[in-house]
């Protein structure tokens, strides 16, 4: 599978490709990677330009480069992300995340692990949330006293840095298809 199938797999529902170099150069690499909006010749500002009107068309907008003329429209874009290897400094700055490698087929991974990280993250404030106002109506109500509270908060702490934890579990599955 290609870079640009796991995306559309994961929910991207529009790709688009913009590049400072020639027509025919960017027709015949968006048109072998699958990609049918294209700008080429483009300048830093006019980036600029079309990630705005990619978020305004759209919502949001990631846009993915590596170089000096890619910094502007990485701080534009809703998420930035830099290629880190082959990355300029000025672009990995803009950028809201670094990837430390320049193969795209990270993408999908960082997807989907941004993903369970914004579950795991919205579990784990909402349980420790829950867990203190229990535990203050617990106390007020004179069936739980102040040593318990501060158990249970301990507790609740341990169990969201576990809970986190199994992030650590989670396993890049495109890299391993891309080869079968």
């Amino acid at each position: 599978q290609t870079c640009m199938e796991e995306l559309q797999r994961l929910g991207i529902k529009h790709l688009a490709l913009l590049s400072g170099d020639n027509e025919k150069v960017v027709f015949a690499l968006a048109r072998s990677l699958g990609i049918a909006e294209y700008y080429a010749g483009m300048l830093p500002e006019q980036k600029v330009d079309a990630v705005h009107t990619l978020v305004s068309r759209y919502g949001s907008a990631a846009m993915v480069g590596d170089g000096i003329n890619d910094a502007p429209a990485l701080a534009a874009s809703t998420v930035g992300i830099a290629m880190g290897v082959a990355g300029t400094d000025t672009a990995l700055e803009a950028a809201d995340i670094a990837l430390m490698s320049d193969d795209l087929l990270k993408l999908p991974f960082l997807i989907h692990l941004a993903r369970k990280t914004r579950i795991a993250i919205k579990t784990n404030i909402c349980f420790a949330i829950a867990v203190k106002v229990l535990f203050i109506i617990m106390v007020f109500s004179g069936m739980a006293n102040l040593w318990m509270a501060v158990a249970a908060d301990t507790g609740t702490s341990l169990l969201v840095i576990f809970n986190g934890m199994r992030l650590i579990a989670v396993k890049d599955k495109t890299r391993r298809n891309h080869f079968q």
